[in-house]
């Protein structure tokens, strides 16, 4: 019955709404440092088996195929895209990281977030915290002496973080550490370019950059989001007429039905 393309069809837009929004957030974060991209996936839903296939027609025989009718779509999950953003010019205390990992920042109830964000920023303790509009602390912060200005200050590709004093010496105030989880895809999008743990993503792996895994430092540079604003226009343009035909099917199945109810005319 039409009935049935009437609500498949809206199962569809639905879906595909859903996926407008994703799309949407994708390119309004086409600028955010460490902003990593995210794709929906889809599953089809439960069938009306109306004839079993493999049914028994005679003795001897048996149905080759069945007649199995769909309803519909849903938007199972979204996918975090975590491939390496490409890297821009940055100052002192930008870091990047090529390769696995993530920086390890602290919330303010006590809580580890991570990020792929490294534009950190000297507070007036001489803490590094991230260049948010919340400031989390790195969780490895050493305190940075006053003595020592921030133009002097820098994250080797080690992860350490060192500056010069008066006399012009190397002074090593830190060790950052880095962490990777073997799903990263399942932490949980927290915000404010940070994510958290969960039960999907594993738990992590912590060591210094360039150890067990984990990606380098590459000083004084940030990594762009993985939005493509192509791809993603592109997607947007096809989204939006698999939308369209659905709501075709929806203006079919409505005039089909219109057709019945005009049958006593």
């Amino acid at each position: 019955m039409a009935i049935t393309a009437l609500h498949t069809a809206a199962t569809g837009m639905q879906a595909l709404s859903t996926k407008i929004d994703v799309i949407a957030n994708n390119i309004a974060n086409a600028e955010t440092v460490g902003f990593k991209s995210s794709r929906v996936n889809f599953q089809d839903l439960l069938y009306q088996i109306r004839a079993q296939p493999g049914v028994q027609t005679s003795t001897e025989t048996s149905a080759p195929l069945g007649m199995q009718i769909g309803l519909g779509v849903l938007a199972s999950n979204t996918q975090i895209n975590f491939q390496q953003g490409s890297a821009i010019q940055g100052n002192n205390l930008d870091a990047m990281i090529q390769g696995d990992g993530l920086f390890q920042v602290e919330l303010p109830d006590g809580r580890t977030a991570y990020t792929r964000a490294g534009n950190f920023v000297r507070n007036a303790d001489g803490e590094l915290v991230l260049g948010n509009s919340i400031g989390y602390r790195l969780r490895d912060t050493p305190t940075i002496p006053e003595n020592i200005p921030t133009s002097e200050v820098s994250i080797g590709s080690n992860g350490e973080i060192s500056g010069l004093d008066e006399n012009g010496e190397i002074q090593i105030f830190g060790q950052l550490q880095l962490a990777r989880f073997p799903n990263p895809g399942g932490l949980v999008q927290y915000g404010s370019n940070v994510y958290l743990e969960s039960g999907a993503s594993g738990t992590p792996t912590e060591g210094n950059p360039g150890e067990e895994g984990l990606g380098t430092i590459m000083p004084g540079h940030l990594e762009q989001s993985t939005t493509e604003a192509v791809t993603e226009l592109v997607e947007l343009i096809k989204t939006q007429r698999v939308f369209q035909m659905n709501s075709q099917s929806i203006q079919t199945a409505d005039q089909a039905l219109q057709v019945v109810a005009n049958l006593r005319r």
